[in-house]
């Protein structure tokens, strides 16, 4: 890839050098590289080192510990796409015997299945993957520590579990299906489960003194789907590029869009959610996706704002430092406030339904107004005149009839109620009535309407 960055201004260069050389200079990191992606194309890159004579660049390799979890999600999802799993299914159906088979794959994918946050035995990041050979190993005697379904627990067993899934289903190994399935696709040649150079040493730097402790590199076993995966910022661009647009070869835009919703309890004063295989958090008013990452000597972090169409990768080279999130996430903000994203030129549907055409238009609830609207994109979006309220998306199922595709009707289904002459007499949402005045004595309204009508007080 590429990093064209003359196409980023040069007062946004600088105040992305800036930001991350404070980090890696006031955090102690042995050094740390950044990219940024715009329209699905790094547009920057820059990187800060405590080496002489050479810095990291794009293509160095760095460990990016739990960003691995996103992609062993993304394999999950290929195969509910294809109808070999079903999310809501429990993972004894699959994968029968571990003991957690109550925990549904949806559960396991969004970390709410109730298992432990870590393997019994030792540090399982910091020692040999062959000191647990099996899944038993893996989940020790007692591996559920919440009821199923109940509450959001981090879990990197859970994500041992899933690769596990992957390979019964696949018959094959997670890292073949892994780079057959998603790294080949995607032209991810950088990405793999043991590092290939260049790529950095893991460090540890003292806590109160300017010394550092080479961490070791070990291969996680049965827990590599959890962060075993080394990659490239340059990969990781290619990456954040796929997670925002999709590819068809490998996972498509509503798969996508299913990942990055919040599908756990969200953590309300902190702005954290987690989706399926992906974080979702808010800062100074965005709403960023992705994931973040650690082992022993590493740290990483990704990032985007898809409104913005905007992303950034952080990879550092030590046990503790620099919080990568917020780095990542001003990143994102000093390209989004210093160049605004320019629009794309309007443009017509190429063709109008006319039975969609006489839906388009006011509509009332009750006494609420509100605008059904088609764009060119070929979805209808019923929206408050007011400006506050409910507001959905929906898709068309070909007969008719419309499926929200978010907020409050997500799921419900939209369908025109006609009259015996074929003329739409009103919408019915998940038995909501909308009609074309308020109250309309001609629509089907519940309870009626009061045969005096509308009146003033006298």
């Amino acid at each position: 890839m590429t990093t064209p960055q003359e196409e980023l201004l040069a007062g946004t260069r600088r105040a992305l050098l800036r930001r991350i050389a404070v980090a890696q200079a006031e955090e102690r990191a042995p050094s740390l590289v950044a990219t940024v992606v715009r329209d699905g194309e790094a547009v920057w890159t820059g990187a800060r080192t405590s080496l002489e004579g050479h810095a990291p660049d794009g293509n160095t390799q760095y460990r990016i510990g739990s960003l691995t979890k996103t992609f062993t999600a993304v394999l999950v999802l290929r195969l509910r796409d294809e109808g070999a799993i079903d999310l809501g299914n429990p993972l004894e159906k699959y994968l029968p015997g571990t003991g957690v088979g109550e925990a549904t794959i949806a559960e396991l994918l969004a970390h709410t299945g109730g298992l432990a946050a870590e393997t019994p035995g030792p540090w399982w990041e910091r020692t040999p993957g062959s000191l647990r050979p099996g899944l038993a190993n893996v989940l020790g005697e007692h591996p559920l520590v919440h009821p199923v379904g109940r509450r959001f627990h981090y879990s990197n067993p859970g994500y041992a579990l899933l690769g596990a899934l992957v390979e019964k289903v696949r018959g094959a190994s997670w890292e073949d299906v892994l780079r057959h399935e998603v790294l080949e696709p995607l032209s991810l040649h950088r990405t793999g489960v043991r590092p290939q150079a260049p790529y950095a040493d893991g460090w540890a730097v003292h806590p109160w003194a300017d010394v550092m402790l080479r961490e070791p590199a070990e291969d996680l076993g049965r827990m590599a789907p959890a962060g075993q995966l080394w990659a490239t910022t340059s990969d990781l661009a290619h990456f954040a590029a796929f997670l925002a647009h999709g590819d068809e070869r490998v996972l498509g835009i509503g798969s996508l869009r299913e990942m990055r919703r919040p599908a756990a309890p969200a953590d309300v004063a902190s702005g954290y959610a987690y989706g399926l295989g992906m974080e979702v958090r808010h800062r100074a008013g965005r709403a960023l996706v992705g994931h973040a990452g650690s082992l022993p000597g590493f740290l990483a972090c990704l990032v985007m704002s898809v409104e913005d169409d905007v992303a950034a990768v952080v990879l550092a080279n030590c046990t503790s430092g620099p919080l990568l999130f917020p780095v990542a996430a001003d990143l994102v903000r000093i390209v989004t406030e210093a160049e605004p994203r320019i629009p794309a030129p309007w443009r017509p549907l190429r063709e109008a339904d006319s039975a969609v055409l006489e839906l388009v238009g006011q509509w009332y609830w009750g006494t609420l107004g509100f605008a059904l609207r088609l764009s060119a994109d070929g979805l209808v979006s019923l929206e408050p005149l007011s400006g506050k309220g409910r507001r959905s998306s929906f898709r068309s199922n070909g007969d008719g009839t419309w499926t929200g595709l978010d907020g409050y009707y997500a799921g419900e289904l939209l369908k025109p109620v006609r009259r015996p002459d074929g003329s739409v007499s009103h919408l019915d949402l998940g038995s909501f009535v909308f009609s074309r005045r308020p109250y309309d004595e001609e629509a089907s309204v519940p309870g009626g309407v009061d045969p005096e009508g509308w009146r003033g007080i006298g």
